[in-house]
C-alpha cells in the first residue's frame, strides 16, 4: 500500500506540470513555409533562416519551420555515425585524445553537411543552432547520452549524441531534429520517417532516451536534483504518440514470485482501454498479458499485472499495437 500510495503522489506530480504551452498554435503556416523551401541549398543561411522566418509572427512558428525544414531536407549519414562509433570505442580509455579527434572530424563533418546535405547528429544540432541565431532566437546544441536498444542502457556509459535547447518567451525547451527526420535500416540505409514527438518534447520523457552531460538541460527539477536512473526503454513511437511511462520508474525491476505490479503511464491523446496491452515477446512469439484494475482517466493511465511464474521477463507496453515501453522484471522464488 505504501508503494502504491508514493506512485499516487508521483503521477499526481507529474499530471500538473507538463501541459503543453503551445497546444492552440496552429503551425500549418510554418509548415508550409518549410515545404515551400524545400530543396533550398546552404551556400547562405542567412537567406535561407530569411525566407523561413520572416514572416511568422511568433519565436515558436519560426523554430517550427525552421526545425521542420531541416528534418525534411538534410540526411543522416550513418558512415560518419560509424566512424565516430569506431573511434569513440578505440578512445574509450581517453576521452581527452577522443575530444581532440572528435572536434578536428567536426570540419569534416560541417563540410560535408554544406556541400551534400548529410550529417551526423552534430551536424543537425550545429545547423538548427544556425539558423535559430539568424532570425534571432536563443538555441543552444546539447551534448549528452543517447539510450538506445544497443547503448546506454543500464547506466550512462558513453556520450553518443547531440541535440537542441530553444528559448521561446523566456522558457527553455527541447528538441532532436536528428530522431526527428528519420531512422537507419539494416544495410544503412536511411529512412526519411518524420517524427513530430520529438518537437519541444515533455522534459519527463525526453530524459528517458536523452540525459544531456550538464543536468541542467534535463529542464525539470525533479530530474535535476536527483541521480540518473535507468527507466524504461523508449522508443520512436512512444514520442510519436506522446506517451510518458510513470512507473515503475525503472527499466530492471526484482520482485518475489506471485507478486502484482502497478504500471502507469500519461497520454496526452485519447487512448481506448482496447488499445492498451501487456505483452511479454520470447524470440518471435508474442504472448499478452493480462492485466486488471485499468484505470483510464484524464490522460493519467494506470493497470497491474501479477507476475505467477520464476524468471525474467521483457514485457513491453503497447499502445494502438505500438511498443512503447520496455521493462526487464526478475521473478524470483518467494523467500
Amino acid at each position: 500500500m505504501k508503494r502504491l500510495i508514493s506512485t499516487l503522489i508521483f503521477i499526481c506530480h507529474i499530471s500538473y506540470a507538463q501541459v503543453s504551452d503551445f497546444k492552440n498554435i496552429d503551425f500549418t503556416r510554418a509548415d508550409n513555409i518549410a515545404k515551400l523551401n524545400e530543396g533550398a541549398n546552404l551556400d547562405n543561411l542567412a537567406i535561407l533562416a530569411h525566407n523561413l522566418t520572416s514572416t511568422l509572427p511568433t519565436q515558436v512558428e519560426k523554430f517550427r519551420a525552421i526545425h521542420t525544414w531541416v528534418c525534411h531536407n538534410i540526411k543522416a549519414d550513418s558512415n560518419q555515425h560509424d566512424i565516430v562509433a569506431r573511434k569513440r570505442r578505440t578512445l574509450e580509455n581517453d576521452s581527452i585524445a577522443f575530444m581532440k579527434w572528435n572536434n578536428s572530424y567536426k570540419k569534416i563533418a560541417f563540410q560535408k553537411l554544406l556541400k551534400r546535405k548529410e550529417t551526423m547528429c552534430t551536424g543537425y544540432a550545429y545547423l538548427i543552432k544556425e539558423l535559430c541565431f539568424l532570425a534571432n532566437l536563443d538555441c543552444v546544441i546539447v551534448d549528452g547520452y543517447a539510450r538506445t536498444i544497443d547503448s546506454n542502457i543500464k547506466k550512462l556509459e558513453s556520450p553518443n549524441h547531440s541535440w537542441n535547447a530553444v528559448n521561446l518567451g523566456g522558457k527553455w525547451y527541447l528538441s532532436d531534429a536528428t530522431w526527428s527526420s528519420g531512422y537507419i535500416k539494416s544495410g544503412n540505409v536511411f529512412v526519411r520517417d518524420y517524427n513530430e514527438g520529438y518537437f519541444l518534447a515533455d522534459p519527463i520523457l525526453y530524459a528517458k532516451s536523452h540525459y544531456p552531460l550538464n543536468k541542467k538541460w534535463l529542464l525539470d527539477d525533479s530530474l535535476i536534483n536527483s541521480k540518473f536512473v535507468a527507466g524504461p526503454l523508449v522508443y520512436a513511437e512512444t514520442f510519436k504518440q506522446h506517451i510518458t511511462p510513470l512507473y515503475p520508474k525503472k527499466m530492471n525491476v526484482d520482485i518475489n514470485k506471485n507478486t502484482e505490479i502497478s504500471f502507469s503511464f500519461k497520454s496526452e491523446n485519447p487512448i481506448s482501454n482496447k488499445k492498451i496491452a501487456l505483452v511479454k515477446i520470447n524470440r518471435t512469439h508474442e504472448t499478452s498479458l493480462t492485466i486488471s484494475d485499468l484505470k483510464n482517466e484524464n490522460g493519467l493511465i494506470s493497470f497491474k499485472h501479477l507476475f505467477k511464474h520464476r524468471g525474467t521477463h521483457d514485457v513491453h507496453l503497447k499502445i494502438n499495437n505500438d511498443i512503447v515501453a520496455t521493462y526487464t522484471i526478475h521473478v524470483n522464488k518467494m523467500k
